[in-house]
């Protein structure tokens, strides 16, 4: 079977075929870093890190890139909150995030572009706009002609009649029609800005992904992935200002992940019901929270609660067992390395090509661990007998280092630290940020996550302990 993805803008599955073969060009938008990011950011970021992992494990080679929001009205107010830049809590908040996604064992994608770094290419995107006539200046704003692009609304399936009444939007004498998307904000008294042929200001929110996914993947991309609370208006607006731009399609498969509700109640600031996860991760570990991530498809709605996580960690700790169980006996037996038994060679082909089948089918991964759950009984159960040779052995490790090559629910635990050392690694991480040497202090960062030391931000400063 071949790959099939669920397109957000035809709303059916499509075999994936890429633009070019054995390459993949995606995009995830990325988090605005103005606070920790909390347990709806990290549902994405796991997804579709998933996806990235499996096209690898597929064999593509893939460019994957996920942009910083890191000015806009949320940053400027937290500035004003701490006393500080916009600048200063963008990068307290990128060091956190990097902090957070490393400790669920995520990698970084291929380029983290900042909007700060790219405000050329915004500003050369947003000119090209009104010299088409898609974009028009009214005191020092600019505006998107939504009417203009005669395709808008074709993402969110709506059409501008509706979207008229559905939108809110506060009254805007400025904008031709009430549909009219902000691309440029002149600045306000005392608020950061960048010099425009339009005056000061800053960008709006749906240009710079736009102008960001142009300059690292081009006129047409083959994913663009993110939360489903983006699909409008965010993606629909970026779909149309890309698309009226260069007249190709801005990518080629739409992705969104369904939304996550703690204790079946909507997350949100109002009800004060939100997880950060950095508190996330000092309750659980990465493998279980993972696994509470991949048990539902990424596109249905996911329940958050205690018994779940509870459910999420019994059962990484049953695949745990069975590798280290396995592992123990590889490492003991004394069996001659023989043949591998046509029976055990047959389920374990049939437990990869179940894998391949339901990760193929848009990326289903809550199947997909079905197989590894059959991978963890057979292991038990060549465990059971009194002779097994040491090529058995190997090579049910070797399946499960495949599949778990994708997965990744089970972590290898690496040497330990002594504490004395980890002490002083973290204040030598301490001083590393207060100087601004944020490489070292990520090198740090690295190496304590690789030892399974989990740091976490109190009123007394800088704790850690192991997971």
């Amino acid at each position: 079977m071949a790959l099939q993805i669920y397109n957000t803008m035809s709303r059916s599955k499509e075999l994936f075929e890429p633009l070019e073969p054995g390459k993949v060009k995606m995009y995830v938008c990325g988090p605005t870093v103005y606070d920790y990011i909390h347990i709806g950011n990290a549902r994405p970021i796991i997804v579709f890190d998933i996806v990235r992992s499996y096209l690898q494990y597929s064999g593509y080679d893939v460019n994957y890139v996920s942009n910083f929001t890191d000015v806009d009205d949320k940053l400027i107010r937290k500035a004003e909150q701490l006393g500080t830049t916009v600048p200063e809590v963008a990068e307290r908040f990128i060091a956190a995030y990097y902090e957070d996604v490393e400790g669920l064992g995520i990698s970084k994608a291929n380029a983290h572009p900042r909007v700060t770094e790219s405000m050329d290419m915004i500003i050369r995107f947003i000119q090209d706009l009104v010299d088409r006539d898609y974009a028009y200046e009214n005191g020092g704003d600019v505006f998107f002609r939504t009417e203009k692009f005669k395709d808008y609304g074709k993402l969110s399936g709506q059409n501008l009649e509706q979207l008229q009444f559905g939108i809110r939007i506060g009254v805007d004498e400025r904008k031709e029609r009430p549909e009219d998307f902000v691309l440029w904000k002149a600045a306000k008294p005392g608020e950061i800005f960048w010099e425009s042929p339009w005056g000061n200001g800053r960008p709006g929110w749906h240009i710079e992904c736009s102008a960001m996914a142009l300059h690292h993947l081009g006129e047409t991309m083959d994913i663009h992935g993110g939360g489903q609370d983006l699909q409008f208006p965010h993606h629909e607006c970026e779909c149309a200002q890309s698309e009226a731009l260069t007249g190709k399609p801005l990518s080629n498969y739409w992705m969104h992940n369904g939304y996550i509700r703690i204790n079946n109640e909507k997350m949100s600031k109002s009800l004060g019901n939100g997880i950060l996860v950095k508190d996330l991760r000092a309750r659980y570990k990465k493998d279980a929270i993972r696994y509470f991530m991949l048990s539902t498809h990424y596109r249905n709605p996911l329940n958050f609660n205690d018994e779940t996580m509870e459910q999420s960690e019994k059962s990484v700790e049953r695949i745990a067992n069975a590798v280290t169980n396995l592992k123990h006996r590889l490492e003991t037996s004394t069996e001659g390395d023989g043949k591998v038994p046509a029976e055990l060679q047959e389920k374990l082909d049939q437990i990869h090509a179940l894998f391949r089948e339901k990760m193929d089918d848009d990326f289903n991964t809550p199947d997909a661990i079905t197989a590894l759950f059959e991978w963890v009984s057979e292991t038990n159960r060549v465990l059971q007998q009194a002779v097994v040779s040491k090529v058995e052995l190997q090579v049910l490790l070797d399946t499960f280092q495949n599949l778990n090559s994708v997965l990744r629910l089970y972590t290898e635990v690496g040497e330990e630290l002594l504490d004395e050392e980890i002490e002083q690694l973290i204040v030598e991480r301490v001083e590393a940020r207060k100087v601004k040497n944020w490489r070292r202090a990520d090198e740090i960062r690295d190496l304590l996550a690789s030892k399974g030391i989990l740091l976490e931000d109190t009123a007394q400063g800088m704790r850690w302990r192991r997971k």
